[in-house]
């Protein structure tokens, strides 16, 4: 047989793959917009309405700066240089803040660091904002070195949304990524997680190419038998992590990879503010999602708003622009001074980021300050 005749075989089995990849990359619950949600079920106030009508009902707010990881895509080898303690918002002050947003329309707070977990005064702080009026969800991000311990007492003190990052299942490589030991603490925090009841258990892996791409199956595999949700995450520009655009995993690659391994996968509808687009294996119990900020961003969607452990108020992940809260709160601002400057830089908030090669270009702090 000739050359070109087996090229010519493999014409219809090509054909089908682009074709099934297409309509999983196109389908029509793909797309985030900035529909809204009914009134009834998502009131906000002016003060966390943007110019183009996007309203922030999602505050993240990082409780510490300090980590007991090293991760390389997350700080700089060197490390990094933290606030003084002194600078840090108190419990009082993060009350006071999250009680704000929250009475102005916010209904999910995500906890984020460096890692949550350190702080000491975590399960206080989880029980007074799972006891704010109004609040839905109390989430955390954490890297599961302590977790497991940690957890029973969280999930009493109102946490209910559990998201545990690992970007590699072989523990030489989880060393060389985090410069610390501890890959089967965070297994057994994810599986801690599924046993008291958290469904599903979100896993975040940022996919970087010549280091984890290969295990991108893996990890979907761990979907099979557990309500785990695996979360894989392009690559981003950071202070201090060293991005390259050669690192990057785009969506459609990874999705082509996972779809020409599983012909099961099939699109699930989105949330009109979901950062991730959400698929299922055909009777995997867990599903797998893709955070596509780079190659498909969803700023058209975005809901989010940030409260650094600083007290500085950030209105965009990948933006330079912050205020200080602590400063103004420490000075004796009352609530509507506070909602008068958080209103304002929420004005401010632009349409879109800037694009992976501006944003790699632009200043910005280490994600370890920004939590995320």
């Amino acid at each position: 047989m000739t050359m070109m005749k087996r090229h010519l075989l493999k014409l219809p089995h090509l054909r089908t793959r682009l074709a099934n990849l297409h309509s999983l990359l196109f389908s029509p619950y793909g797309t985030t917009s900035c529909t809204k949600l009914p009134e009834e079920h998502n009131p906000v106030s002016n003060m966390l309405i943007d110019s183009f009508g996007r309203q922030h009902t999602y505050l993240r707010i990082s409780l510490t700066e300090r980590c007991n990881l090293r991760c390389q895509y997350c700080m700089p080898a060197e490390g990094v240089s933290l606030t003084p303690n002194s600078n840090i918002l108190s419990q009082t002050e993060l009350l006071r803040l999250a009680g704000l947003f929250v009475s102005s329309g916010v209904d999910k707070i995500r906890l984020t660091g460096g890692e949550p977990t350190v702080r000491k005064d975590i399960e206080d702080i989880c029980l007074q904002l799972s006891n704010l009026k109004g609040l839905k969800t109390l989430a955390v991000t954490t890297n599961g070195i302590t977790l497991a311990r940690k957890l029973p007492k969280l999930k009493e003190c109102g946490l209910s949304a559990v998201n545990i990052s690992l970007d590699t299942l072989v523990p030489a490589k989880f060393e060389f990524l985090t410069r610390r030991k501890g890959h089967e603490r965070v297994m057994d925090s994810i599986n801690a997680a599924i046993d008291l009841g958290y469904n599903p258990v979100k896993v975040n892996c940022v996919v970087m190419r010549g280091f984890n791409d290969d295990e991108v199956c893996d990890f979907v595999e761990l979907t099979r038998e557990k309500p785990i949700n695996v979360r894989f995450i392009e690559f981003m520009p950071f202070d201090g992590n060293v991005w390259n655009v050669k690192k990057l995993v785009p969506y459609a690659e990874m999705l082509d990879r996972v779809a020409t391994h599983y012909t099961g996968l099939k699109r699930l509808q989105d949330h009109p503010t979901d950062t991730a687009k959400n698929f299922r294996i055909d009777d995997y119990l867990g599903t797998v999602s893709f955070i596509t900020s780079m190659t498909e961003h969803f700023c058209a969607g975005c809901n989010r708003l940030r409260l650094l452990a600083d007290g500085n108020f950030k209105v965009c992940l990948f933006g330079p622009s912050e205020v200080s809260l602590r400063d103004p709160l420490r000075q004796g601002a009352d609530d509507h001074e506070l909602a008068e400057i958080i209103g304002s830089a929420v004005k401010r908030k632009k349409a879109s980021h800037a694009g992976m090669f501006d944003i790699a270009k632009t200043a910005n702090r280490p994600m370890i300050h920004i939590g995320g």
